[in-house]
Formats: structure tokens, C-alpha cells, sequence
């Protein structure tokens, strides 16, 4: 199976988006306290590019390629249901994980200090279970991002580096309690690390089993469900996180200026 420029420039996309789980986890093992404001602004903004990106452009994109395919009306019902099923399998997964070991969970570098031996098996577990969480989580990102990105190269970018924005947290989630439970600086940051290849994976496995059939309906249907996952993600953990993270209004003031910096990206590459 060959494979074209597009198809390395989405997966090589896809690879820098997950591993940014390294940058939290490096974040995480140098802090010695976790700065709240600046990760609250940038959830906020990558929720900002996320939800402006699927409703302005990926879902208005997958609809006119549905109904130049099945018609108006059956093209704009197969969007909508797509884009619904996209929340649906998102939803359902993160169902699946424990709320104890959910990589959204909150925490920061100054609360997870602890001496005593029971203490640190159990952030240990934490940690382990986090980065199996992450992986089982990422899975259809990454599936998301390199449909995006293969579609198209320029609306790709500014969604892998929201992703990337994403996944910081996620890095300092599986991060510090590895670190505070071992003393090591290079197993926390290895684990992190390795946390978020579940993205270039799901990548991979989405274009091995999905290439043969990514004709225009399918692309479309694809295209919708990537815009409900993108908005669930930002509505149910981007958005929550940024503001138990920081005061309210500072997520708020990302959020609006990813959508301005998306929407400007748009209208300049028109």
C-alpha cells in the first residue's frame, strides 16, 4: 500500500498532536506548581478552535458533499445523523472510563505531594490507569485529526495544534502522580509520552481499515462525525477543564479568541 505526500503530512500531524502529551508531562515533572491561568486560557482557546472549525467549516463541508452525493434533503439528514453519531461514540467511550482514573480529572503539581507508602501505590495506580484512559480516549481523536488533515492539509494544521492544546493536560494528568509515586523523572515523563501514541494509532488503524472505502459518502459521513467529536470533547472536558483550572472568565476570553483566530485563518486562506 502506497502511501501519498497527504496521507504522511496527516499522519506526521496526527504524531506531534498526540505526543504533545510529552509537553505536559515535562510541564508536570519541572513545575514546582502548576500554572492555572495560562492552561485555563489555553483550553479555552483550543475549545474555541474546535467548536468554530466543526460547525463553520467541517460540518457545512460534509453536508454539501453528502447532498451533492444523495441529495438535499437525504445528504442533509446523513450529515446531521453522522454528526450526532460522532457525539454518540465519543460519549459512549468516555462513559467507559472510570471517573477515578478520567484523564480529565484535575490535578496539579502542589496537590499530589505524599510521603507514606499506601499513598504512593496509589497514585501509582492512578497514574497507570490515567494513561490507559488517555489511550482508550485519544483513540478516535486521532482518527478525527487525520481525516481532517487528509481532507484538508490547511484546515488540518490550526486542528492538530488544538488537539495538541488538549492533550497538555492530559500529559500532567498521567505525569504527576507517576512522578510522586516514584521519584522518577523518567518513567513520569516516558508514560506520558507514550500515552498519547493511542493518537497516530487510531490514525493508522482508522486509514487501514477505512482507505478502501473513503469514497465521497464516506468521507462526508466521516467529516460530520469528526465535527461531533470535536464538540463534544470541547463542551465536555476542554471547557470544564480550562475553568476549574482558572476563574471563569478567563477560559471565556480563549474561547473567543481561538474562534477569532480560526475564523481569521479561514478568510485569509480563502
Amino acid at each position: 500500500m502506497e502511501l501519498s505526500s497527504s496521507v504522511l503530512f496527516a499522519f506526521a500531524l496526527t504524531l506531534l498532536a498526540g505526543l504533545s502529551t510529552g509537553i505536559g508531562g515535562a510541564l508536570a515533572i519541572i513545575s514546582k506548581k502548576t500554572n492555572a491561568k495560562f492552561l485555563s486560557i489555553a483550553l479555552g482557546f483550543s475549545a474555541g478552535v474546535m467548536i468554530y472549525v466543526s460547525f463553520v467549516e467541517i460540518l457545512d463541508e460534509a453536508r454539501v458533499t453528502l447532498s451533492s452525493e444523495l441529495g438535499e434533503v437525504n445528504g442533509s439528514w446523513a450529515t446531521v445523523g453522522a454528526f450526532f453519531f460522532g457525539i454518540f461514540l465519543i460519549a459512549a467511550i468516555d462513559k467507559l472510563v472510570p471517573s477515578t482514573e478520567n484523564p480529565h480529572e484535575i490535578h496539579t503539581v502542589e496537590e499530589m505531594d505524599g510521603e507514606s507508602e499506601d499513598h504512593k501505590k496509589n497514585l501509582m495506580r492512578m497514574g497507570l490507569f490515567t494513561a490507559l484512559a488517555v489511550g482508550i480516549h485519544n483513540f478516535p481523536e486521532g482518527l478525527a485529526t487525520f481525516t481532517a488533515a487528509l481532507s484538508d492539509p490547511q484546515l488540518g494544521i490550526p486542528i492538530a495544534i488544538a488537539i495538541a492544546i488538549h492533550n497538555v493536560p492530559e500529559g500532567i494528568a498521567v505525569a504527576v502522580p507517576v512522578f510522586y509515586a516514584t521519584g522518577s523523572r523518567k518513567k513520569a515523563f516516558r508514560l506520558s509520552l507514550l500515552s498519547g501514541l493511542s493518537e497516530p494509532i487510531g490514525a493508522l488503524v482508522g486509514y487501514i481499515f477505512l482507505h478502501r472505502f473513503l469514497n465521497d459518502i464516506a468521507l462526508g459521513i466521516v467529516f460530520a462525525a469528526v465535527a461531533g467529536i470535536m464538540v463534544y470533547i470541547s463542551l465536555d472536558e476542554l471547557l470544564p477543564s480550562a475553568r476549574e483550572f482558572g476563574e471563569h472568565h478567563l477560559s471565556i476570553y480563549g474561547l473567543i479568541g481561538g474562534m477569532a483566530v480560526m475564523a481569521l485563518s479561514l478568510l485569509l486562506f480563502m
